[in-house]
């Protein structure tokens, strides 16, 4: 059937129409359609590059299997992650391949089915190795429609029937390339490779269907050929046969997990230990073979223990993210470098926040069932403690990396720059990061459930104590920068007294510093820069005298006005001496006094009702005297 794009009609091509049979006519959208145009755009530029790796070499038949499909996958989606951008190039490519070779499949109104067979390779007319790219761009296209599906399956399960179907479909048709290449005119090296890639392609279904054994067999034997490969070939081509090694071998050890290989677990978090601070599919595909590792191990796990309350976790989301959390802290532990462990301390921050918002959502429920059953209990309830304690988890995560922070910039601050352009770390930049730490301890110590746990408030207390001195000290250091010598002094002076206080503080609580900066060291550390900044403070005083005697400093203060303070004023014997300020200031007198009369408003005078002459009733005719004034 025709589809129309845009006002204008294109046929369709009937082995892409059987490919993609669904019951349903595909649907072309505008941007859809300017996008397959960019792309054809793409297409055509690189078709040299393309025909290069699949001429037909003199020994034999030759196809640089892996080489291809890395160059479409990277640029026609894949580095993006769009699968479905990838499916629609492979079909394009494909219809392309068998017009040019004049192997169609029918014309538009009757499918005639064909396929490649090794007879056809032995025959000199089609001793073209773009037969071996048609069956490799088949194989291609369903496993990219596969990898949509699996894309799609996250939130439409059902979905998961089609994708394993794509994935048999595209082993069927890698399966087919092996035995084509079989044929004694295709050379070593692509026998090989279509070997490997069968492989690989038979693994990802085994893996799907969760067939362990069979998936690490075949996963197997693919890192094995390109393992071979590398060894036998050049660095260039080497480089991208090791690529596919490393993205095949977090499959195999997820599968010796599932096997029963406890190590596996550990190998993955070396594997993405490794990975360092970048991201991309690896990095990627990594994180949900873990997460799915930790959602088996979450089954067993029921409860977890905290503050000496033991708490039910019926949360899968929670389970999944309590269990994970020792191997957060261990391989946060174990980075290399900052980068690494700043993107360890993101990912736990943002799985952290994810829960806690799953366990809200179910205390809003919690809280809807209270209300209908009018229950009033003053004990925190479990849902509510396990809230806390995750609460707990993200506030003290964000302490440990604003301090890890703290360091990594206290050390580029004990570096001299060699760059005086470019801006360094100032004291300022670490004064913000310990005003995070103490805003991020103020609520933890009132989490609800803890208020009175005194213990921990004490604890609390402490570590504000420890950080308080950290970053009173970063503040006394700038102002050693602006030369503000008495209030670093003093500063400085506060810094050894929380520290002191520390340390009779933390006799009785045990353990309290054992995760804390050590307070020993920053005493030391204040002692040595209160002599520093004493010598510096009398050096600049000593300096200071010298910069008057430079320049005069007038005073215009009358002689009869500082007559207790003796200095030399030469104006005193020349034509015009200060000895009293004329004209005079005008100075305040008394003025003349307002009297007022209050005592009339209190006076009662005498009724004059008798004196006043009273006026008769006139009537109509009085009323017309005092119109024309007679009466007046």
């Amino acid at each position: 059937m025709p589809v129309a794009i845009l006002g204008e009609h294109f046929p369709t091509e009937v082995g892409y129409d059987a490919e993609l049979q669904s019951g349903q006519d595909p649907v072309w959208t505008c941007a859809a359609s300017r996008k397959m145009a960019s792309d054809k755009q793409n297409e055509g530029k690189i078709l040299p590059m393309d025909e290069n790796k699949e001429n037909t070499t003199e020994d034999g038949i030759g196809l640089e299997i892996l080489q291809i499909i890395k160059d479409s996958q990277q640029q026609h989606g894949l580095r993006h992650g769009d699968y479905q951008r990838y499916r629609g190039y492979c079909s394009r490519r494909l219809r392309r391949l068998r017009k040019t070779l004049g192997f169609k499949c029918g014309n538009r109104h009757k499918f005639t089915g064909k396929k490649v067979t090794v007879e056809m390779l032995s025959d000199n007319r089609y001793s073209d190795n773009r037969y071996l790219l048609l069956v490799l761009m088949e194989a291609e296209r369903a496993w990219s429609y596969a990898m949509q599906l699996k894309q799609e399956a996250n939130t439409e399960p059902r979905k998961r029937f089609h994708l394993l179907s794509r994935l048999r479909k595209s082993a069927k048709h890698g399966e087919r390339l092996e035995k084509l290449c079989e044929s004694p005119r295709v050379d070593a090296k692509t026998k090989l490779e279509a070997q490997a890639y069968t492989s690989y392609l038979s693994g990802m279904v085994r893996f799907e269907l969760q067939e362990w054994k069979a998936a690490m067999e075949a996963f197997n034997k693919c890192k094995t050929i390109y393992e071979k490969l590398a060894s036998a070939f050049t660095e260039e081509l080497a480089v991208l046969y090791h690529q596919r090694v490393e993205e095949i071998s977090p499959n195999i050890r997820y599968c010796a997990y599932n096997i029963g290989d406890q190590n596996a677990m550990n190998e993955l978090m070396q594997m993405r230990l490794s990975a360092g601070g970048g991201g991309g599919m690896m990095a990627e595909k990594l994180e949900a073979l873990i997460t799915q590792t930790r959602a088996k191990q979450a089954a067993t796990m029921s409860e977890v223990e905290w503050r000496g309350r033991t708490v039910p976790v019926k949360i899968d989301k929670a389970r999944i993210f309590l269990l994970g959390l020792g191997d957060n802290e261990a391989a946060i532990a174990q980075a290399a470098n900052e980068e690494t462990k700043e993107r360890l301390y993101e990912t736990l921050l943002a799985e952290c926040r994810d829960t806690i918002q799953a366990v809200r959502e179910e205390l809003k429920i919690e809280a809807k069932q209270r209300e209908r059953s009018d229950e009033a209990s003053g004990k925190v309830s479990n849902l509510q403690f396990l809230h806390s304690y995750l609460i707990y988890i993200k506030l003290w995560t964000v302490v440990k990396r604003n301090e890890s922070m703290a360091h990594m910039l206290q050390a580029k601050l004990k570096e001299p720059q060699t760059d005086e352009n470019k801006r360094g770390p100032r004291p300022q930049d670490l004064i913000r990061l310990y005003d995070i730490i103490l805003q991020s301890l103020a609520e933890l110590s009132t989490l609800q459930g803890l208020e009175e746990d005194h213990t921990f408030q004490k604890e609390v207390a402490l570590k504000m104590l420890v950080y308080k001195a950290y970053r009173c000290f970063f503040i006394a250091q700038s102002y050693v920068l602006v030369k503000k010598w008495s209030e670093a002094l003093v500063l400085y002076e506060r810094v050894l007294k929380y520290a002191k206080e520390v340390q009779s503080k933390a006799k009785s609580l045990n353990n309290s510093l054992k995760d804390l900066p050590d307070v020993q060291e920053l005493i030391t550390e204040v002692n040595a820069e209160k002599y520093s900044l004493q010598a510096a403070a009398i050096l600049d005083t000593e300096d200071a005298p010298e910069a008057p005697s430079q320049r005069k400093v007038k005073d215009n203060t009358p002689l009869c006005e500082r007559l207790d303070t003796f200095h030399l004023d030469p104006t005193l014997v020349g034509k015009q001496p200060n000895l009293v300020q004329f004209p005079p200031d005008f100075q305040p007198i008394p003025c003349k006094p307002l009297f007022f009369d209050l005592a009339l408003n209190h006076v009662a005078f005498p009724p004059l009702d008798d004196k006043v002459e009273q006026k008769g009733k006139g009537g109509l005719t009085g009323y017309i005297k005092g119109i024309f004034g007679f009466g007046s």
